[in-house]
């Protein structure tokens, strides 16, 4: 390390997959695959300030990081850049961290992971400026008892400009009572814009999560109102006759991880999204994930899900098999 910055630090991670369905008309599902190649570079700069910078290299590469982050204090700290909305507990998650093969319906429909409101994947991640920090120190172990943050957005995604003259507000206060334990509150007030037509993005989150001694435990409910780009004829600003978009939408969902031994956890999930707010719209995804981490850069995760989409009537098993590679 110099005076000016630290020597970058350099990794990259790989998550490939085989994926079986027995969906009708999916064919046996996609069979072998990659789901991400990853590729980041990390560091300091006058010790206080961090920056990350990551590539995404698999199907079209772009930039899925770029940041630079004030954080001399624990209590205040300041980012600015392309990264995580402060937005559920499980969207800023490490995809290695979420315990199953995938996200939640909860965050890929309503956290930025191809939204329901019309924006394509963004990986839950815009373009903004952002604060947040640890307060109060309590107990034997001065764990921190307040965590906040308070972000400022484009609205629009990554690798893009704001396409309208409104930014997005997204915040959380969470709660530490106990050593990792985690209570929280998350809001957002904001739009999106197909360049046709604006909708809302107004949405509300509120969960908990544990992780400790390798014992995890998680629970969200998301809940949306807003309706989507697609509903809405640009022409008039109103919803098509034909449209069944009731402009409110929740998901929910609960997940535990138990340690067998070190190296073997086993993962539940119960995850539902109701795309009108009701029963009619539910899709449930049932899972249960042996999980193998050989080392801390080196795990294996088999998977059992059991679908039931009720808007569409289908009922179908998934079994998927990720390796996780990192170095």
């Amino acid at each position: 390390m110099t005076d000016f910055a630290s020597k970058p630090k350099f990794g990259a991670f790989i998550i490939g997959s085989y994926k079986y369905s027995s969906q009708e008309g999916a064919n046996n599902g996609p069979g072998l695959g990659v789901r991400l190649i990853r590729t980041y570079v990390d560091g300091t700069v006058l010790r206080d300030f961090n920056y990350r910078i990551q590539f995404e290299i698999n199907g079209t590469p772009h930039v899925k990081d770029f940041y630079l982050e004030w954080a001399r204090y624990k209590e205040f700290s300041i980012k600015m850049g392309e990264f995580k909305r402060a937005f559920t507990f499980e969207n800023p998650m490490n995809p290695w961290d979420v315990g199953v093969g995938d996200y939640s319906q909860a965050i890929k429909k309503l956290a930025g992971m191809g939204d329901r409101c019309g924006e394509a994947s963004m990986g839950g991640r815009d373009l903004g400026i952002q604060i947040q920090g640890d307060l109060f120190p309590v107990g034997e172990d001065q764990h921190r008892l307040i965590h906040y943050q308070l972000g400022l957005y484009n609205g629009n995604g990554i690798n893009r400009a704001d396409n309208n003259a409104r930014k997005d507000i997204i915040g959380t206060i969470q709660i530490q009572p106990i050593k990792d334990l985690y209570i929280g509150a998350f809001a957002w007030d904001g739009d999106w814009s197909d360049g046709k037509v604006t909708v809302d993005r107004k949405r509300y989150a509120f969960g908990a999560k544990y992780e400790h001694n390798n014992w995890s435990a998680r629970a969200e409910y998301v809940h949306s109102k807003g309706y989507k780009a697609s509903s809405i004829d640009p022409s008039t600003g109103k919803l098509y006759p034909t449209a069944t978009d009731s402009g409110i939408a929740d998901a929910y969902y609960a997940t535990v991880g138990v340690p067998v031994v070190d190296w073997f956890k086993i993962f539940l999930k119960y995850d539902a999204y109701r795309d009108n707010a009701n029963t009619d719209s539910q899709s449930v995804i049932y899972s249960i994930a042996p999980q193998f981490r050989l080392h801390k850069n080196l795990m294996f995760q088999l998977e059992y899900r059991y679908n039931d989409n009720k808007p569409t009537g289908q009922k179908f098993n998934e079994i998927w098999f990720e390796y996780y590679v990192r170095f």
